[in-house]
């Protein structure tokens, strides 16, 4: 190996250990360490050589770092973590409040600027992979229509954002695709689907002793950008249910467009993306990984400033060479 990247790890929850698994399979890239707003002694990490610090010594890394990977939650940590940060790393954030995007980018885009880093955002399977899928079939089929569907699986971002309600112990959120509408759009009948009709969310609460449940699943349904626009039910359960019942997180969706082709548009075409995962933390784990040495390559090359998936070209995400890329892949 030509060359290994130094990478840190910014929050050690389920998404911070999943990049520590996929830095394991990823031999150019190198875990130096983890920063923790816990006690670092109560923090156990797998990586021998690794440190674990806590967060107020990041400053101290900041020529010992090629990356940082940030794992905080969208809805409060990253909008303060990732422009911190991108003054002072090469960064890799997988920000997924889809609404609040461009205005995220800008944030990050001007400290990274002014710190002479890359940072790329919004990384994982939906904003990221899904996000080039329908890029690549807009591209593809000028004249069509977009679908995306979610699930059935646990939102991390939608469960985080549960689980930050004051009176709410803890919380897993399914997003569950409406079949008829997915089967609609396979059939090419390409209906016009409100947000609504697309999706329903159902949501495992338990909450803190002395709570008061109804007001509780009031602001769960009334979050704008999370629950407003959606069927959701809410059941509030035991700790032990929730432990037993809904210990994995799985995830997983269909990017679909929906297309004619031909002078008079007489031939029709279907474009699918599927994703099926056992765990979405870990598959959005490998993805930040990917994007992470992305990052050092750009920022070896003197690319600076905020970037998404789409600025990204895909042979800077391989640790294969552009000869064994086009000899083995193309």
């Amino acid at each position: 190996m030509e060359k290994r990247y130094r990478v840190g790890i910014l929050g050690y929850g389920n998404l911070g250990r999943g990049v520590e698994c996929a830095i394991k399979q990823n031999p150019d890239l190198e875990l130096l360490a983890v920063f923790t707003r816990r006690n670092p002694e109560d923090v156990k990490i797998l990586t021998e050589t690794a440190k674990v610090c806590p967060v107020s010594e990041v400053k101290d890394w900041k020529d010992k770092l090629d990356v940082m990977i940030l794992c905080g939650g969208s809805a409060t940590d990253l909008p303060k973590q990732s422009p911190e940060m991108a003054s002072m790393f090469n960064i890799v954030d997988s920000f997924d409040t889809h609404a609040k995007i461009p205005e995220h980018y800008k944030n990050v885009d001007k400290r990274a600027k002014e710190g002479g880093k890359t940072a790329i955002i919004s990384i994982g399977w939906d904003p990221g992979m899904f996000s080039l899928n329908r890029l690549y079939a807009n591209a593809i089929l000028p004249e069509g229509k977009d679908y995306t569907f979610w699930g059935k699986g646990v939102s991390q971002g939608h469960s985080d954002a549960i689980r930050r309600i004051a009176g709410v112990k803890n919380a897993k959120q399914y997003t569950i695709p409406v079949e008829e509408a997915l089967n609609a759009v396979r059939k090419g009948e390409n209906p016009e689907l409100s947000t609504r009709e697309k999706h329903t969310r159902e949501c495992f609460v338990v909450l803190e002793e002395g709570a008061d449940a109804a007001k509780v699943e009031e602001e769960i349904k009334t979050m704008p950008n999370y629950f407003a626009d959606y069927d959701t039910t809410v059941h509030f359960i035991s700790e032990e249910e929730l432990l037993r019942d809904h210990s994995g997180i799985p995830h997983g969706g269909f990017v679909l467009r929906s297309g004619s082709t031909g002078w008079e548009k007489e031939n029709r075409h279907l474009i699918e993306y599927r994703l099926k995962l056992d765990s979405n933390p870990e598959f959005t784990s490998c993805v930040l990984a990917a994007y992470a040495r992305a990052a050092c390559r750009m920022a070896e090359e003197g690319m600076t400033g905020c970037k998404t998936a789409f600025d990204v070209a895909p042979a800077y995400l391989s640790p294969k060479s552009g000869e064994e890329l086009r000899a083995e892949l193309l």
